[in-house]
């Protein structure tokens, strides 16, 4: 189990993370939002997948890992369930989210 303060902690161990938020929403961003924490509840994060990359986690941990409603989800926004999900599992999503919106060049 990770709680919001963890997840917290390893979104911004990503180069060039920030907190910011949006909508109401913690959100982690380098540039663009990679993650974000509290939606639709505080058991909840968000992580930025490819549509593949949200097929393969879903399909390999359905109690952690569910597509955001609506046409987020199609686009691979996945939410991720804090109270059943390790510190690495987390990281890895994380790493992931970060990698596909990272600026090609620092900022």
């Amino acid at each position: 189990m990770i709680t919001p303060d963890d997840f917290r902690r390893l979104a911004l161990s990503m180069p060039q993370a920030i907190e910011s938020s949006h909508m109401g929403t913690v959100d982690f961003r380098c540039g663009k939002i990679f993650a974000t924490l509290g939606n639709p509840d505080a058991d909840w994060a968000m992580v930025k997948l490819t549509p593949d990359q949200q097929e393969i986690r879903v399909a390999a941990e359905p109690d952690i890992f569910v597509p955001v409603p609506g046409g987020w989800g199609k686009g691979g926004a996945t939410r991720l369930r804090l109270a059943v999900c390790d510190e690495a599992t987390a990281g890895g999503a994380l790493l992931d989210a970060w990698r596909n919106v990272a600026p090609k060049k620092p900022l």
